[in-house]
Formats: structure tokens, sequence, C-alpha cells
């Protein structure tokens, strides 16, 4: 029998946190959820409001918040182009401030803390697949630098607390992460075209459809998330969890009608600023040190989203 811990998990409501509230619930433990319901949805953890050992606290993270916890998984932050363009200073500050207030909090209650950072630190990437040592290659100052470089800086004061305060941290980098409760108008690539196919509009591709992704299920990537905060005190990471199959963006459109048997059409647009060409992860380091890597294939995955999707938008 483990003993109960408390686990704060900012940003409970949105996609992944949500699905981490699941998992963290049935294992027994105290969660409490945080979230602004900027980008989450109550809808996302309405089957665990009922739980006794779950709690939900409406909170904005730019403010700090004082409350006893063991764990602490720091998801908080809109994670879709459209949403963190949408007002670029609070997603700044939601990433820094938050990590902030997360970090002296961790530091008071002596609790462990994990950060959910993203592949975007790599910005669009000269070296391919993306290894930990790899520092990017980033923008500082145009549309999707709010994000990246709030990232950035998040994972900067995380080493800096456990440097100076012996913060006992964790530090992992997420890949295109994709699943059931995604929202669909995130404007993320599979949600994108799974809405598009499901309601036979055109599939819209940026570019020539040849940039690459590398695609994530949901509870793999959870999987992944508490196996880090498991892991001995001295592995801070940064560690790659993402899925190193490597699809095109026109792999991925044809794959979605073909399992929706959507009567859509690919159609072709220019490339927005900044998106990366290649995106694939070097997830060794995860496996040797986690002994995890992603079991869930696109195939599958796909099908549970669309019916996901599907049951929502009907």
């Amino acid at each position: 029998m483990h003993k109960q811990k408390r686990i704060l998990i900012t940003g409970g409501a949105g996609f992944l946190g949500s699905h981490l509230c699941d998992l963290l619930v049935a294992e027994g433990n105290d969660v409490i959820c945080l979230d602004n319901f900027f980008t989450g949805t109550k809808k996302n953890i309405i089957n665990l409001l009922e739980k006794s050992n779950f709690e939900l606290i409406r909170h904005d993270l730019v403010q700090p918040i004082f409350i006893e916890v063991d764990e602490i998984y720091n998801l908080a932050c809109p994670a879709s182009p459209i949403h963190y363009q949408y007002n670029p200073v609070k997603t700044v500050k939601t990433s820094v401030m938050g990590a902030i207030h997360m970090l002296g909090l961790a530091k008071r209650v002596q609790a462990k803390i994990l950060q959910a950072s993203t592949s975007e630190v790599y910005g669009n990437p000269m070296v391919h697949p993306q290894k930990e040592e790899y520092w990017g290659n980033v923008n500082t100052i145009g549309p999707r630098s709010c994000y990246d470089e709030g990232k950035r800086c998040s994972e900067t004061l995380f080493f800096d607390y456990h440097r100076q305060n012996q913060v006992n941290i964790r530090v992992v980098r997420i890949f295109n992460t994709y699943g059931p409760k995604m929202h669909p108008n995130d404007g993320r690539v599979v949600s994108n075209f799974i809405v598009q196919a499901l309601t036979n509009q055109d599939i819209t591709v940026f570019g020539d459809g040849s940039q690459t992704r590398s695609f994530c299920y949901v509870d793999d990537m959870v999987e992944g998330l508490v196996r880090m905060m498991k892991a001995p005190d001295d592995f801070t990471g940064p560690v790659n969890l993402g899925n190193p199959m490597e699809f095109s963006i026109l792999e991925l459109a044809q794959k979605i009608i073909r399992i929706t048997q959507s009567k859509s059409k690919i159609v072709f647009n220019p490339l927005p600023q900044d998106d990366p060409l290649q995106r694939r992860p070097d997830i060794g380091l995860a496996k040797e040190k986690l002994q995890w890597q992603p079991l869930i294939e696109l195939n599958e995955g796909l099908r549970k989203t669309v019916e996901y999707f599907d049951e929502i938008l009907s």
C-alpha cells in the first residue's frame, strides 16, 4: 500500500492535465487541480468532481498560492499557437511567474516539482532528431516567441532554484501529444484535421505538407510524466518525451481521411512564420533513465481520438 500523496496539478483541467488527474486520482492520491480555465474546461474533469480525493481550485498562477503538497506537476500554460498568441504577454507571464510561484511553493514545503517544458525550446532545429544537449534555434522576437522563450525561461528558473535552493526538480520536454479531450478549436494539426474530416470540409495543409511531426498518444505521455516524477532525485532532466516515429503532415491528413472515411479534399495554404520544418525527439535518455517509450501507434491513437471528436461534434 503506497502512502497517499498530496499532488498539485497546475493546468489540471487542460488536455494533458485532465488525463494526469484521472490517473493519479485512480491511483488513490489526493489530487488538487488548479486551473484558471483560459484553455482548460470543467468538462475535462467533470468525472472527478464527485471523488473524495479530488479537489478543484480556480486560480491564476500569475498570482501566488499557499498550499501544502508533496508533489507539483506544473502544466499551466496555453500550449497551442492560437491560444498562446491570443494574449502573448499573458503567455509569458504564465510561464515565468507561474514557474517562480510554483518553485517558491516547492521550496517552502519541500515538494518535488516537475516542469512540463516543450520541444519548442529547440525552435526550428538545425539538428535532427533533437537531443537534450541541443540548445535550439529560437527567434526571440517572433509571433511564437512568447511561448518558446517563456518555456525556455521556466527551464532556467527550475535549474537556478535547484542549484541555489536545492529544490527537487524534474524537467520534461514534451513533443506533440494528441488524444481525447483535445480542444476542438485549438488550431493544432491533429484536432484541426479530424474536425475538418468529420465535417467534410477541406483539410488545410500549410506549405506543401512535407514538414514532419512526431505524434505521441496522451496515455503514453502521462505515463512518461509519472515515471519522471518517480525517478531518482539525481535525475533532473531535461528529458525528451515524445514519439520518435516521424510523419509528414500530408501523411497525417491522408491517414485521417482514411480513418474517418471523409469526403474532404486536401488544400494547401502558405506556411506560418517560424513554423518548424522537422520535429522528432531523440528519446534515448528517457529509455535509459525511465525505461519509457511510447507503445500506442499512430493509427490506433488516431482512431480513439476520432471516436472522441465524433461524439462531441455529433
